[in-house]
């Protein structure tokens, strides 16, 4: 996983809304990038919904905000037209990007175990530098934090 002060993991997947995404074409702006599981499941919904509403304050504080999970495009189409998400959202169905992030990781559900998306964000900056990265995140009160530290970058 990177760990503050790596130069993030440079990529381009398919985004929500077709075309692509590509991290280092997003410079100078500082970049929110979180994985979540799953499309439209509760947890992820919420924290969706969250970036949404924060929008425009992340936007003022110069960061863009991107979603990545394991879901095709036209799952993210979906998802976010149910929901009005106005955050990127890009497909990593091969786990590529997940994996070079280290949040690919074995997961525990009732005993059982398999493999899935550790809950992750990291910010990086204007350079493409890891500012902070938040591990198995707790979705209440994330989006407040995250946001209190793009705007203090």
């Amino acid at each position: 996983m990177p760990e503050t002060g790596d130069i993030a993991p440079d990529f381009t997947l398919p985004r929500d809304g077709g075309g692509e995404i590509t991290l280092s074409a997003l410079r100078p702006q500082k970049v929110v990038l979180y994985f979540y599981p799953r499309d439209d499941t509760s947890g992820c919904t919420k924290e969706a919904i969250g970036f949404t509403e924060a929008a425009e304050a992340f936007e003022a504080a110069g960061a863009v905000v991107v979603g990545i999970s394991k879901d095709s495009v036209a799952s993210h189409d979906k998802f976010a037209r149910k929901h009005g998400l106005r955050v990127i959202l890009a497909s990593d169905e091969g786990s590529d990007v997940c994996e070079r992030y280290g949040v690919w990781a074995e997961k525990s559900m009732y005993g059982k175990k398999y493999m899935g998306i550790e809950r992750t964000t990291f910010l990086i900056d204007g350079e493409g530098r890891v500012a902070q990265v938040w591990a198995k995140v707790k979705v209440p009160g994330h989006v407040e934090a995250v946001l209190e530290a793009a705007r203090a970058l």
